[in-house]
């Protein structure tokens, strides 16, 4: 009997667990080189070449040698474009090493995880079809930060 008691408590914590993770797709659903959709509460793992229906372009917006410390530093402006019929309800993108922000205040229009992943912020919770949604950053040097989808839902 307290077996049973016990199975059913695991089963039952299991079960809300899962129902409190609003998505079907989490930031690691899918393998390295794939993109996590998730339509209708479905996951699906796409390869990121196959995948055309979110966006990202990066934008130099100026570069300049601060005078203080003699770094070099560039703002971007990145566009995370729409191309599907749907609304995007949220996404995650992908950052590494190249992500060297200025300082902490040195992004914005978006919010950045624990994990250094990028999402959308509160006030801007979707991105309409065929819409884009614009954020912004400045980094030491003048290399381009690597930026990828990791997952998107709509």
């Amino acid at each position: 009997m307290k077996l049973i008691l016990v199975l059913c408590a695991l089963l039952f914590s299991a079960a809300i667990a899962s129902a409190s993770y609003p998505y079907a797709c989490g930031p690691y659903s899918c393998k390295t080189g794939e993109v996590c959709r998730t339509i209708d509460n479905v996951c699906h793992c796409i390869p990121i070449p196959q995948c055309y229906d979110v966006t990202l372009s990066q934008k130099v917006i100026g570069t300049w040698v601060d005078g203080r410390d003699g770094k070099t530093y560039t703002q971007y402006d990145v566009t995370i474009t729409n191309h599907m019929n749907r609304n995007i309800k949220n996404l995650i993108i992908d950052t590494d090493y190249t992500l060297r922000l200025r300082d902490n205040s040195s992004i914005w229009n978006v919010n950045r995880l624990a994990n250094n992943d990028l999402t959308l912020p509160s006030y801007q919770p979707s991105i309409n079809a065929h819409a884009s949604f614009t954020f912004g950053f400045i980094l030491q040097g003048t290399q381009p930060a690597h930026l990828a989808i990791k997952a998107v839902v709509y």
